[in-house]
């Protein structure tokens, strides 16, 4: 649904900006050099994209990007939501996107066409092509393939708000390429610069009404006809139709055409600009090697060794997904000042800004692991939703690029509390503090943004399920909130706050019944909601149901604890939970919903990891006293249920990645805003991450398929009594060295060390 733009504060807008930079040198490049064995060619960017609506197996996009890049490139199978199926026998073209999930849809996409046959290229049937999956390479900084029909040899390689294209054409009587915006036109061909201009509007809602993503293509041959065409378009948020351009081209000896394009959401002088600074007078394979050293330097921040092809393969697939999102939004003037366009009031402002993830999925897992592999881009992104709050008046929930109703909580909160306590401070606190209290207090005229029932909940101590849908995963989610909340406001000396929100932090316990061992949906009245089913995916929980939702007490597991009846209940219905058939029940839905299938699919009984309310469920086992068990059941999800090909379910912006990163390191965040890890188990002998402040070496000692259990754990030489570790101990780099057992009495053994933090024990 759309979000509704805010009237924001009063700011001055930024200037707009001419190009001021020279013309870039067109090429005729011959050279056909695939870039050097590296951690980036371990990646295909394939893995989860034989997906549908029905099933997921990611759900992704092969993305040829820069990190965290304002622009995305790739091959286009289907104009709808489902942008690539590697199933798919033909190629269509190549999609500029900033699609984060085909549940959020595409905006500002256009497409790029190529054909060498005689009839002007006005269609996506005049540009369709089979292709070779096993001939095509698909990595984060190189895309290549043969477009069979054509002739064609189709290259692609990114800068932050652009690409370079090679299209080789070896036959065919013409040489097309013609520009598609999903909505919007082509507005002018420039053909003494060779240049092409245009805009697309499509969107999905989330922008002011002057939205546009101006595009502009520096075409590296001459051009001898352009002519305007109308296209039909079946892409959500597009129009019926779209003005594209066909352009007939003189072919170069050696058929090589260069296309440079770069893209902006501010207008097209500052697009102009953009691909003078980013590809200027470049040839192709300089642009591919600077991709592929950017690639190799993110991907390089966590080394490991010991592991076979596939088990590199899948990590580094898994470490490529999480530094795709959030997007950076901004962009530079001809000054280098960093500005961006706002998606709430259509105004150029200064400073940073992100957008594209959704918080209810990436607060788990994601930013905590930014939060110690790239603490300074983590402490940007947060000033970046900052401006969010400044220009939008409150903090984003689901960004796509403003505010989209999805999901939901105001999960950004506990992200930043989580920062700063981890002592990331390039944000201004006072205004984080005064956002996340306005989230926490107000009710917010939307479901877009801000806490639904958070009136009710303020009065009641829950979310009543008769006032607002999705009352427990709501009053579960603020509970949460709110602690980490009072925590930031404890460390900014604001007490009075910290206390008042602390209260409020254990109100998950109102909503527990003893009688059938759930959370379930309470009434305003103080009585249960009724019928009730252990297996049904009612409106009182969301994208699950209760065998999913009752565990979800990240910041106080001793409590949740307590509630069943002690540690040995505890861990028993866990194991219950791993244990039983996947029967689901279709609740409030009416039919049977993907993630309900996936469940059923990997057949760990009710732990659906193909969604993250259970993503933190394994790592309960420890704040039992039975790390073993955390150690047996993560192994098993590791290894069972992630290849180089697939994912478990939703990738969603790199939350299901960032688990299988931080899993398969032996560390989890369970607890976001309490600046600490609970070990697990690594899965490689040794990995070595590069922080600021030196290398941490995390280490396993006699790891092999047969010893998943920890023996033992010491920190530079000194053994480690504790089940958790504090962030700064890690973040100071050091060594962290597990002794590994197939013994799994000797791991439990290990459960009488001290536990983890929890709000009930620790505070």
């Amino acid at each position: 649904m759309s979000a509704k733009t805010i009237t924001s504060q009063p700011r001055q807008p930024a200037a707009r900006n001419g190009a001021g930079a020279p013309q870039s040198k067109i090429e005729n490049p011959k050279s056909r050099i695939p870039t050097p064995a590296s951690l980036p060619e371990l990646v295909d960017t394939r893995q989860g994209t034989d997906s549908s609506f029905a099933f997921s197996t990611g759900n992704t996009i092969p993305l040829t990007t820069m990190p965290h890049g304002m622009i995305g490139w790739a091959p286009q199978t289907d104009e709808g939501r489902w942008v690539f199926d590697r199933r798919s026998p033909k190629i269509q073209g190549f999609r500029g996107t900033h699609q984060p999930s085909p549940w959020i849809a595409d905006y500002g996409q256009f497409l790029i066409m190529v054909a060498s046959d005689g009839n002007p290229l006005d269609s996506l049937a005049a540009a369709e092509s089979y292709y070779s999956p096993a001939a095509t390479i698909a990595r984060p900084h190189y895309f290549r393939t043969t477009l069979e029909r054509h002739g064609i040899i189709a290259e692609m390689t990114p800068t932050e708000r652009g690409a370079s294209f090679r299209f080789t054409y070896t036959r065919g009587a013409n040489t097309w390429i013609a520009f598609k915006p999903a909505q919007g036109e082509v507005m002018r061909v420039d053909r003494e610069r060779r240049l092409v201009i245009g805009v697309s509007t499509a969107h999905q809602g989330g922008v002011p009404g002057n939205f546009r993503c101006h595009f502009v293509a520096e075409i590296g041959a001459p051009i001898v006809a352009a002519e305007r065409f109308e296209a039909s378009t079946t892409a959500p948020g597009a129009g019926a139709m779209a003005t594209g351009m066909w352009l007939r081209l003189k072919r170069p000896a050696g058929g090589a055409v260069t296309v440079k394009v770069a893209t902006s959401f501010i207008n097209s002088d500052q697009a102009l600009l953009n691909l003078r600074r980013e590809l200027g007078r470049d040839r192709f394979d300089t642009t591919l090697a600077a991709a592929a050293a950017a690639w190799q330097k993110r991907l390089g921040v966590i080394r490991i060794e010991g592991a076979g092809e596939d088990r590199r393969r899948t990590f580094y697939g898994c470490l490529y997904r999480t530094m795709l999102f959030p997007r950076q939004w901004h962009e530079y003037d001809a000054s280098g000042k960093r500005i961006h366009f706002s998606p709430f009031d259509g105004r150029t402002y200064d400073g940073p800004f992100y957008t594209d993830c959704g918080f209810w999925d990436v607060y788990r897992t994601l930013l905590p692991l930014l939060s110690l592999i790239a603490p300074d881009l983590l402490g940007d992104m947060i000033e970046g939703w900052l401006n969010v709050y400044r220009e939008g008046r409150w903090l984003p929930s689901w960004a796509s690029p403003g505010y989209r109703e999805c999901m939901i909580g105001s999960h950004g909160s506990a992200v930043i509390a989580d920062a700063w306590l981890k002592g990331i401070r390039n944000f201004d606190p006072e205004t984080a503090l005064a956002a996340m209290l306005k989230d926490a207090t107000t009710e917010p005229p939307t479901p877009a943004y801000g806490r639904t029932g958070v009136t009710m909940y303020q009065k009641l101590g829950y979310v009543p399920s008769d006032h607002a849908s999705h009352s427990v995963a709501r009053t579960c989610d603020y509970a949460h909130c709110d602690f980490a909340i009072a925590q930031f406001a404890r460390a900014l000396g604001r007490d009075a706050e910290a206390g008042r929100l602390l209260a409020r932090a254990t109100s998950y316990r109102r909503l527990y019944d003893a009688k059938t061992g759930f959370l379930r949906g309470r009434l305003a009245n103080g009585k249960w909601r009724t019928p009730f089913s252990e297996f049904s995916w009612s409106s009182d929980y969301i994208e699950g149901g209760p065998w999913q939702h009752t565990w979800a007490v990240p910041h106080d597991a001793a409590g949740l604890i307590k509630l069943m009846g002690g540690d040995k209940k505890f861990t028993a219905r866990l194991d219950r939970m791993l244990g039983q058939p996947p029967h689901f029940e279709t609740g409030h839905y009416g039919f049977e919903i993907h993630e309900m299938t996936e469940m059923a699919a990997a057949n760990f009984g009710q732990y659906a990891h193909s969604n993250q309310p259970v993503h933190h469920v394994l790592w309960l086992y420890t704040a039992a006293g039975r790390p073993d068990r955390t150690q047996h059941w993560v192994r098993r999800v590791v290894d069972e249920l992630y290849t180089p090909e697939r994912f478990p379910g939703d990738e969603d912006n790199g939350e299901m990645s960032a688990w299988y990163v931080l899993s398969t390191l032996g560390i989890f965040p369970l607890t976001v805003g309490h600046p600490a890890y609970v070990l697990g188990a690594p899965r490689f002998p040794r990995v070595t991450i590069d922080l600021p402040a030196g290398p941490l070496v995390i280490t396993a000692e006699n790891a092999s398929p047969d010893a998943p259990y920890v023996a033992d754990v010491t920190f530079n030489g000194r053994p480690h009594r504790s089940l958790e570790i504090p962030h700064a101990v890690l973040a100071a780099g050091g060594e962290l060295a597990f002794a590994m057992t197939p013994d799994a009495k000797q791991a439990a053994a290990r459960g009488k060390l001290k536990r983890p933090f929890s709000l009930s024990t620790h505070m």
